[in-house]
């Protein structure tokens, strides 16, 4: 068995649902599966699953000159961010880093340089890290799953490899489920569902612990308009407590859910501000887009790539 699904069952800990199974869909790799499975799961001692709103009003990630690489390839280079609680989007095209900056907030990969911190904790410590991932809710791009789970049992997977209270479990369970509007699916095997339900079952397990941080990777993909709209709701909710990033292609549900909008390209951030401060940046510019705000994304790239070229 590969490294990072040994590591998975070391953590158990006696939880006994917590078995050895194929969490492996088709097409994905064993060990970036374990690895999820790795930041999805808590450290840590039951007792600090609720948290008072003074402790989630704090600078919940704090980025300084980030920079990951992978051989020759740099993938994130010098990014800087801080953000509190509210919903963040992060833009960009693809292979512009973003995916590469949430597996570092996920504590899934480390940086190769650079000062991150997440809930006040330094992750590059064994004890922080494993309290960070107990507080954590991660919905990677493709997430793996064991198809004759039902939805009910695999977000109770999730809870308990957050090493939620056993007690509390079924209830947060069935709220997380609810707010995806899967209810009616408690029982279905995840092998019988379509593409955008799957998507809200990982919706479901990576909110179930009430996360103080949250990172979503594309939550959108296969979702039909009136979900999307019905998902954007669910963020502004969450983000009154919790400080939730959701990296998107799809700049209007940015405008529709975000206080706040990051633009990369090429692994370095090249806008950070308002949905409205973005929308300015494409006035009498020209700039490609059906709405105010992919024109500002259109022009806001178009001056990167053109400062980038010239330098």
């Amino acid at each position: 068995m590969n490294a990072a699904l040994m590591r998975l069952e070391r953590h158990e800990r006696g939880i006994h649902v917590v078995r050895r199974v194929n969490l492996v869909a088709p097409g994905r790799n064993r060990e970036a599966v374990g690895e999820e499975l790795i930041a999805a799961m808590a450290g840590g001692e039951h007792s600090a699953v609720c948290h008072t709103f003074s402790e989630r009003n704090v600078m919940n990630v704090e980025i300084g000159d980030v920079t990951r690489r992978f051989g020759r390839t740099q993938a994130v280079a010098g990014v800087t961010l801080e953000t509190g609680p509210g919903v963040f989007g992060l833009l960009g095209p693809n292979g512009a880093g973003k995916t590469t900056l949430l597996r570092m907030m996920a504590t899934v990969i480390p940086p190769s340089s650079g000062r991150l911190r997440l809930l006040g904790r330094d992750p590059g410590g064994y004890g922080p890290r494993r309290e960070i991932r107990r507080r954590l809710g991660y919905l990677p791009q493709n997430l793996g799953y064991y198809p004759g789970f039902t939805v009910a049992e695999f977000v109770e997977y999730f809870a308990l490899l957050k090493e939620m209270p056993p007690g509390r479990v079924p209830q947060a369970v069935a709220t997380a489920i609810e707010r995806v509007d899967l209810s009616g699916r408690a029982r279905t095997k995840l092998r019988t569902l379509s593409g955008g339900m799957l998507r809200r079952v990982g919706i479901a397990q990576a909110i179930v612990n009430e996360p103080e941080l949250l990172l979503l990777d594309e939550p959108t993909a296969g979702l039909d308009p009136e979900q999307r709209v019905a998902f954007r709701a669910l963020l502004r909710d969450l983000g009154e407590r919790a400080t939730v990033i959701v990296s998107t292609h799809l700049v209007e549900d940015v405008g529709a859910a975000c206080s706040e909008v990051a633009l990369m390209d090429a692994g370095k951030m090249v806008f950070m501000g308002t949905p409205d401060e973005l929308t300015a940046r494409g006035e009498g510019t020209g700039a490609a887009g059906d709405a105010p705000l992919e024109r500002g994304y259109s022009a806001v790239l178009a001056t990167a790539r053109s400062n980038t070229a010239a330098a």
